[in-house]
């Protein structure tokens, strides 16, 4: 047994550990955890993370709340123009 892909997916943050250590303010490094699991969601539901997050900035101010659930990245279907 190995741990060669809890390595890999780690590896990306490890990198930027220096630069992500000063955010500006706590809530800075919450917001970029938020971004960080959504990005990793994506990945890990094998969606796009650059279309998710354009089509969800584009989406989310005329999204019915009662209608989040449809905009995670497990449940999310890119818009057809």
């Amino acid at each position: 047994m190995s741990n060669n892909a809890a390595e890999r997916a780690i590896r990306p943050l490890t990198l930027g550990r220096r630069n992500w250590t000063f955010l500006g303010s706590d809530n800075g490094g919450e917001r970029a955890a938020i971004f960080f699991t959504l990005i990793q969601s994506c990945r890990l539901n094998d969606v796009n993370p650059e279309a998710y997050l354009a089509d969800l900035i584009g989406r989310i101010g005329d999204h019915p709340m009662s209608r989040l659930d449809e905009l995670l990245p497990w449940n999310w279907k890119a818009r057809v123009a």
